[in-house]
């Protein structure tokens, strides 16, 4: 009895709670689509970023000699933030500093920055800037650790660590050092979220997440973090590979190579075809999430063609669904359409992605209970024909439907069928389904 007073009491404060989470992560909820950006010193040889002495490739003095070739001559970051637009991306975030240590802007904390590289210049402020101005969202990657940071390790080949409670005078300057940068980062860009990375290497306590979350909070309390904080964040970002199956969170955002490199790498020519990275994006949408898509510009600061091709076809795809992809939520189970979904907010609209032509031009959907009132290709002019089968009048059972799609009609990527429903979509999903008539 007791919990069940405790329970109706904090009911409100409850369901306040949730409603104050949803506000705050609905941009990110609808935006879909975010454009990861990597570069640093790594682009100037093309070699891996900061693992490349890590793991021994090279030796950390060989690896940053590269600061002499990170000219950034050619960087446009205008053209960056509208070609990330034209892609049909809401936001996108940026390496402000990877493991190595090397910072695109003007810090104060360390030398180690654009400032004193072959670019003399900060090369972070004018692209955050130019997102701003095309209305897209400011993501700020940090790393948490510093490879080249004397009181967080040395520079050996196999990177060595100290345990804090024999140097806790050295830890203490680490921790200045970075949530001195992170305060920088804060007050000259006042980001929408903050992408951290490298939190393997300690625990929260060592980090003092709570700490830098309640300074990086300071001026801006709905601004985002991703679950690298030991897990203490808002969204949780798989990398790499697709989930499976839905991710059972709310909010997610997949982060993924156009090739197999975060960073400018000439050899690497494993790109993915603009198709392919629609399949991933599609996949994102019909499970609730988002696709945080790479680009890895040159040391001199211009965008590998291939990349800028792959964008490019996104956008062309996403300008002409526009409707099928910001405004929807997660679809239905795979059992009623043979391939992913999504439904609009008031889940009164199913929308079908068909990759392929389909060899009898026609697509199957089926356990909809809800009464159909038009289908049509998104994009094109006039409903679809449709067959009913498998339904009779005296049995619940909703039938299957073949909808017709005119060859002509199909989409060079993915093709998206509106499905226009009486109410919110009802699904039929019992045991049985059979029908039986004795």
């Amino acid at each position: 009895m007791v919990k069940k007073i405790l329970l109706i009491l904090l009911l409100p404060f409850l369901v306040k709670s949730q409603s104050v989470e949803q506000k705050k992560m609905q941009w990110f909820k609808d935006a879909k689509l975010g454009i990861f950006i990597h570069w640093g010193l790594y682009s100037v040889n093309g070699i891996s970023e900061s693992w490349a002495f890590y793991n021994g490739q090279i030796s950390h003095n060989e690896y940053m000699k590269q600061i002499e070739g990170f000219t950034a001559k050619n960087y446009n970051p205008d053209y960056w933030a509208k070609l990330i637009k034209e892609s049909g991306a809401k936001y996108s975030v940026i390496t402000s500093k990877h493991h190595e240590g090397f910072a695109l802007w003007d810090t104060k904390f360390g030398k180690l920055n654009s400032m004193n590289s072959a670019a003399r210049k900060d090369v972070l402020t004018p692209f955050v800037n130019a997102l701003k101005e095309n209305d897209l969202k400011v993501g700020i990657y940090y790393s948490l650790p510093d490879w080249s940071y004397l009181d967080y390790t040395d520079h050996t080949r196999k990177i060595k660590r100290y345990k804090i409670e024999d140097e806790p005078k050295r830890w203490d300057k680490f921790l200045n050092y970075y949530q001195g940068q992170l305060a920088e980062l804060r007050d000259n860009y006042n980001p929408n979220l903050w992408w951290f990375d490298g939190d393997w290497e300690h625990n929260e306590k060592e980090w003092e997440v709570d700490k830098i979350k309640s300074l990086l909070r300071e001026d801006n309390e709905n601004v985002l973090f991703n679950s690298r904080l030991c897990g203490n964040g808002d969204y949780k970002t798989p990398e790499i590979g697709m989930p499976v199956t839905r991710p059972e969170t709310n909010y997610w955002e997949l982060c993924v190579t156009m090739n197999d490199s975060w960073g400018y790498y000439p050899s690497d020519k494993n790109y993915k075809t603009p198709k392919q990275v629609i399949d991933l994006f599609v996949d994102c949408i019909s499970k609730g999430g988002n696709l945080l898509l790479n680009i890895g510009p040159k040391a001199d600061g211009t965008i590998p063609k291939e990349q800028v091709t792959i964008l490019q076809e996104l956008g062309k795809w996403t300008n002409k669904h526009k409707e099928t992809i910001y405004t929807t939520v997660a679809g239905i189970p795979y059992d009623h359409f043979y391939g992913p979904t999504a439904l609009s907010k008031d889940s009164s609209i199913l929308y079908l992605y068909v990759r392929d032509i389909p060899k009898d031009e026609r697509i199957i959907l089926k356990g909809i209970e809800n009464q159909i009132e038009k289908i049509t290709i998104v994009g094109e002019k006039g409903n679809l024909q449709q067959q009913m089968l498998c339904k009779v009048s005296w049995n619940k059972y909703p039938g299957v439907i073949y909808i017709d799609i005119p060859k002509e009609k199909i989409d060079n990527y993915y093709t998206v069928i509106e499905v226009q429903l009486e109410g919110k979509v009802n699904l039929y999903r019992e045991n049985t389904g059979a029908i039986e008539c004795n």
